[in-house]
């Protein structure tokens, strides 16, 4: 594989040819794309800050790309450029990816508030667990509350249902006559209802 001088020098030395310094069996050729014909990458956005030279294999260009700079910038301030590149050196490339996105993180909440950093939105979160974990407790208690009402209120109507006497039809309709006409059954003299059929 070629280095990175020489596939710039081979362009170059492409691009410098005329189209009349080719040979006939070149020029009967269609010429690349020019997509193809000069391709060049950009360093990564942690080379391009600290100005230095972007290796072939260098650790910090696939988790800092050259479109996202403030990325790098954000956690060079915190961490700095060293322990950033000495902590990646030390993972396995499948964690490194999060441990960027964690170093950031961190990075973006130490520029937040200096005093606390992480520790801040971490007791803040707590914070909130415990007060919605008090809520949820007071809710719980209030249902519970409510389900034992309930079950009371069910038994206490079930048992006044059992203590009173089943309703007859022709008991109702002559109760109903008595409160109508208190006259009618005279208790002192029970010979009173009698009366008007011997006269």
């Amino acid at each position: 594989m070629e280095s990175s001088s020489e596939t710039t020098a081979t362009i170059i030395r492409t691009s410098s040819l005329s189209p009349h310094s080719l040979s006939p069996s070149s020029s009967s050729s269609p010429p690349p794309p020019p997509s193809h014909q000069a391709v060049v990458v950009s360093p990564c956005a942690a080379c391009k800050i600290l100005r230095r030279r972007c290796a072939e294999k260098c650790v910090l260009a696939p988790y800092f790309p050259p479109t996202d700079p403030l990325k790098f910038t954000t956690a060079h301030r915190v961490f700095g450029a060293s322990n950033i590149i000495k902590l990646l050196q030390e993972l396995p490339e499948d964690q490194r990816a999060d441990a960027v996105s964690s170093m950031v993180y961190e990075a973006n909440a130490r520029l937040r508030d200096p005093v606390y950093g992480c520790a801040g939105a971490i007791s803040h979160l707590h914070k909130q667990v415990n007060e919605l974990q008090g809520q949820l407790a007071k809710a719980q208690a209030e249902l519970i509350n409510m389900q034992s009402q309930q079950t009371n209120l069910v038994a206490f109507i079930c048992m006044e249902m059992a203590q009173s006497p089943p309703v007859l039809p022709q008991q109702s309709s002559f109760d109903n006559l008595v409160i109508s006409n208190p006259s009618f059954i005279d208790e002192t003299n029970p010979g009173s209802l009698w009366d008007p059929l011997w006269t």
